[in-house]
């Protein structure tokens, strides 16, 4: 039996991360706009998936839906004491990188069934103008094993945030529209995960294109 939300050591550590430290940045120096987070359920697993340009969407996503939303992170960061328990708490799960796809969806279902709202991005790497063009089938998986909806979220601008050979992030602004909640696929046939991944592409990129 799962849970059915986050635990309440997570939840305190993610209100005290969002309002010390991402909430300022993003609604200040990035004069962060964002529609339709009231579309994200408060209790149950989801999956949000995402388009992705920039190191910084995770804790921008996450702080925008008023939920913690855990995103994989690479096995060796929990080998590092005390960062560990931080990123534990935070939501994040590990995932070895040379395991495959198969571990890296064993880790998100693993993370659902704890009561969390699980991120993918769903072209599985960054792109150079935040669009959508090669979605992959991880997130519709999951969500079918998992019978999780899936909530599509878009970040606009946020690829302007760091320029090559520049560590300082600089101040633009970051736009991010929260869509309806996605069924999650009734099986995991190739041709309505391949249907649902291409519906969440669409209303990505469809609200991508409504820009600031």
């Amino acid at each position: 039996m799962g849970r059915d939300r986050e635990p309440v050591e997570s939840l305190l550590l993610y209100h005290l991360f969002k309002w010390s430290v991402v909430a300022p940045m993003f609604n200040a120096y990035f004069r962060g706009r964002i529609y339709g987070a009231e579309n994200m359920p408060t209790l149950g697993p989801v999956v949000v998936v995402s388009n992705h340009a920039s190191h910084f969407d995770p804790p921008i996503v996450s702080s925008s839906l008023r939920r913690p939303v855990a995103y994989m992170a690479k096995q060796e960061l929990f080998e590092v004491p005390v960062l560990k328990q931080a990123i534990t708490l935070y939501g994040a799960y590990p995932v070895n990188r040379g395991g495959g796809d198969r571990n890296a969806i064993r880790a998100a279902l693993n993370s659902l069934e704890n009561g969390w709202a699980t991120g993918v991005f769903l072209e599985g790497t960054r792109t150079p103008d935040g669009r959508i063009t090669e979605p992959k089938l991880g997130a519709a998986l999951i969500a079918a094993k998992a019978k999780a909806p899936l909530l599509p979220v878009c970040l606009w601008g946020s690829e302007k945030i760091l320029v090559k050979g520049s560590a300082v992030p600089r101040s633009v602004p970051v736009t991010v529209r929260v869509g309806e909640l996605i069924p999650a696929p009734a099986s995991t046939n190739r041709d309505e995960l391949e249907a649902i991944t291409k519906k969440c592409a669409d209303v990505i990129n469809g609200m991508h294109d409504l820009g600031r």
